[in-house]
C-alpha cells in the first residue's frame, strides 16, 4: 500500500525517531544519581539563582587561564547582580571594576569581589576602552538609559530583568541598538541559569514531547516586605508585576513555543491585599498567543513563610505527545533540592536528574561578545518577551476584589 513516503523519506523517519530515543534514554540515565541529592543541604539547592557560587578557584572566581573579556559592574540595586556576575565570570569573563551610587551597596560588593575596583564614577568605566561588556542590575526604570549609554560608549551590555520598564524606553533602546550593533542582553535567569529548564529546552529541541501547543508559567514570590528598598514598592519605579517577575514567563514562552510573532490576548494586575502600599502591584496574569503556540502567565507576592523557598516556580509545557512539568525551586510533594524535571509521553512517565546539567548562557554570551554572534539569544527574542510583558502590562484591567 502507498504511504506518501520515498525509501529515503522511510531512512530518515526512522533514524530521527531512534535518535529521539537515544536522547531520552541519555536523559534519564543518570537518574539512579538523584538519591545523593538529598544528602546535600536542602537551602543550597533550593535557593534562588541570585545567590553568587561557592569559589573554589581564584579570589575573583575567574576560571583557571586568561580572561576571555573584561567587564565591569554598574548598578548593584538588586542582589540579582550577583547572578549575573557569576554568569559571566563562569562564561570566562574577568570583572575589572564596579560602581553605585549607594556606599553600602559598594561596601558589600567590594567585600565580594576584592579584586574589582571601584570607580570613582560611572563615567569612568564607560571611559575605559578595554571594558567590552557592562553589567547591571540597578533600579529597574533606571536600567534602559544606563545601557543606551552604556552602548554608545561602544560596549555591550546586560541588565537584570525587567531590563526595560516603558514602551518609550524600548523604542529608544530598540534604536540605539541598530544603529551601535551592540549587544543589549536581558538575564531572563529563570531559564538561563536554572538547570531543569535548560535540560527541558534541550527535550523539547529533540522531539521529546512532540510540537509544543502552550506552555503555562507560574511565578510566585515571597514579598519579604522588611528587607525591600522603598522603589520596590512604586510601580513606576519596577514596571509593574507583569513587567517585572513577568519578562521570565514571556522569555520562556517564546523560546519553548519557537514563537517570533505574538500578541497578548487578555491581562490583568492588581494589588489585591496590600494597601498600605497604594503604588504596588501583588498579582497579575496573562493570555499570550504565538505563531507557534499559546501561553498562561501567573505571577504573584503570595509565597507563604511556610514554604522553604522564595517560590514555588513552575512551568508546564504541553506538546503534541506528551508534556513536561518543572518545579524549579522546590518540590511539596517531598523530594528535596530545586530543579525537578518530570516527562510523561506515550510510554512512561520519568524523573530526570537535571543536577549535572551545566547553564550555557554566560558562555554564550561571551562567545557572542566576542563573535558578534547571537548564540545566547537573538536580540528579536530579547525585545520581543520584552515588548509582550510591557503591552500586558499596559493594557491589564484592574483587579478588584471584595473587601
Amino acid at each position: 500500500m502507498h504511504t506518501g513516503l520515498s525509501l529515503i523519506d522511510s531512512l530518515n523517519m526512522n533514524k530521527s525517531q531512534a535518535n529521539r530515543r537515544r536522547f531520552l534514554k541519555d536523559s534519564v540515565a543518570g537518574a539512579a544519581g538523584l538519591a545523593a541529592l538529598t544528602a546535600l543541604p536542602s537551602g543550597i539547592l533550593a535557593a534562588p539563582a541570585i545567590l553568587p557560587s561557592v569559589h573554589t578557584g581564584s579570589r575573583s572566581g575567574r576560571p583557571a587561564g586568561a580572561a576571555r573579556i573584561r567587564f565591569s559592574a554598574i548598578g548593584l540595586n538588586h542582589g540579582h547582580i550577583y547572578g549575573q556576575v557569576e554568569a559571566v565570570i563562569r562564561g570566562g569573563g574577568q570583572l575589572v571594576s564596579f560602581y553605585a551610587k549607594e556606599p553600602d551597596l559598594a561596601a558589600a560588593f567590594a567585600k565580594r569581589y576584592p579584586d574589582a575596583k571601584l570607580a570613582r564614577s560611572e563615567q569612568e568605566i564607560l571611559d575605559d576602552n578595554s571594558i567590552q561588556l557592562v553589567v547591571s542590575a540597578g533600579i529597574p526604570d533606571e536600567r534602559a538609559p544606563l545601557g543606551i549609554r552604556v552602548m554608545r560608549a561602544g560596549k555591550d551590555y546586560m541588565a537584570d530583568k525587567p531590563g526595560i520598564t516603558s514602551l518609550d524606553q524600548l523604542a529608544d533602546v530598540r534604536k540605539v541598538q541598530k544603529e551601535t550593533k551592540r549587544i543589549y542582553s536581558i538575564m531572563y535567569s529563570e531559564r538561563f541559569e536554572n538547570k531543569a529548564t535548560v535540560k527541558a529546552g534541550e527535550l523539547v529541541r529533540a522531539g521529546a514531547i512532540g510540537k509544543v501547543i502552550q506552555t503555562i508559567g507560574l511565578g510566585p514570590h515571597r514579598m519579604n516586605a522588611s528587607t525591600r528598598p522603598e522603589w520596590f514598592f512604586d510601580k513606576k519605579r519596577f514596571g509593574g508585576i507583569i513587567c517585572d517577575i513577568g519578562s521570565h514567563q514571556f522569555d520562556q514562552f517564546l523560546f519553548f513555543t519557537n514563537s517570533t510573532q505574538a500578541e497578548v490576548v487578555a491581562s490583568q494586575a492588581g494589588n489585591t491585599s496590600h494597601p498600605q502600599y497604594p503604588k504596588f502591584e501583588d498579582f497579575g496574569d496573562v493570555m499570550v498567543r504565538g505563531n507557534g503556540g499559546t501561553g498562561y502567565i501567573r505571577v504573584d507576592w503570595f509565597t507563604p513563610d511556610g514554604l522553604k523557598s522564595w517560590g514555588d516556580g513552575r512551568l508546564t509545557i504541553l506538546g503534541t505527545e506528551g508534556f513536561m512539568e518543572l518545579r524549579k525551586n522546590v518540590d511539596i510533594s517531598g523530594r528535596e533540592g530545586g530543579n525537578h524535571l518530570f516527562l510523561v509521553d506515550n510510554k512512561e512517565t520519568k524523573t530526570i536528574d537535571c543536577s549535572k546539567v551545566v547553564t550555557p548562557y554566560g558562555t554564550q554570551l561571551v562567545d557572542d561578545i566576542l563573535n558578534r554572534t547571537e548564540t545566547a539569544m537573538t536580540q528579536a527574542h530579547c525585545f520581543l518577551a520584552t515588548e509582550l510583558a510591557l503591552k500586558a502590562q499596559k493594557q491589564a484591567q484592574d483587579v478588584k476584589l471584595k473587601t
